[in-house]
């Protein structure tokens, strides 16, 4: 990816893509303005690699922030405003249904059974960041927590996860 080759790129998407669009469609609850902002992700990705520091953790994590920033960044884009406010009814049956099969991809994978093994604490505050899109900032505002807590619950959450799946 460094040297900026397109077979790179294409191996990324072709292993990758899935995952990170189901955090963006996750976070947007939409597919076509999600596999439009999967797109952007990739071009970020393509553009920012240079700035990717493995020491700082691994580059999955890195792209899956990328995408999670991205779609949190549209949600609050003017155009997602204004789509929002002119959904027609057919749209809306759609995307109910889409919500529901989103439901059934994270019981699929098993995930739902992982967070259970999570202090509720922490496993709300994964959830609220990572399954429902909040920022940390708009956890600690939305639910009265100090940013501090919710940094920490956090930190202890992915540690604990960390450690029920091996990861080192």
């Amino acid at each position: 990816m460094k040297n900026k080759e397109q077979s790179a790129l294409d191996y990324l998407y072709d292993h990758y893509s899935g995952a990170i669009y189901g955090v963006v469609f996750r976070i947007l609850k939409d597919e076509e303005t999600a596999e439009e902002v999967l797109q952007d992700v990739f071009l970020k990705i393509w553009d920012k690699i240079d700035s990717y520091d493995s020491g700082k953790g691994k580059l999955f994590t890195w792209m899956l922030n990328i995408a999670r920033n991205q779609a949190i960044d549209r949600t609050r884009s003017r155009e997602s405003s204004q789509r929002k406010k002119t959904d027609d009814i057919d749209y809306l049956v759609n995307k109910i249904d889409s919500q529901e099969n989103s439901h059934l991809s994270v019981d699929a994978i098993g995930l739902k059974e992982v967070l259970l093994k999570l202090p509720e604490d922490q496993r709300f505050i994964v959830n609220q960041l990572y399954l429902q899109g909040y920022t940390q900032s708009e956890v600690a505002e939305e639910f009265d927590i100090p940013l501090g807590t919710v940094k920490t619950r956090l930190r202890l959450a992915m540690n604990e996860l960390r450690s029920i799946l091996n990861i080192t």
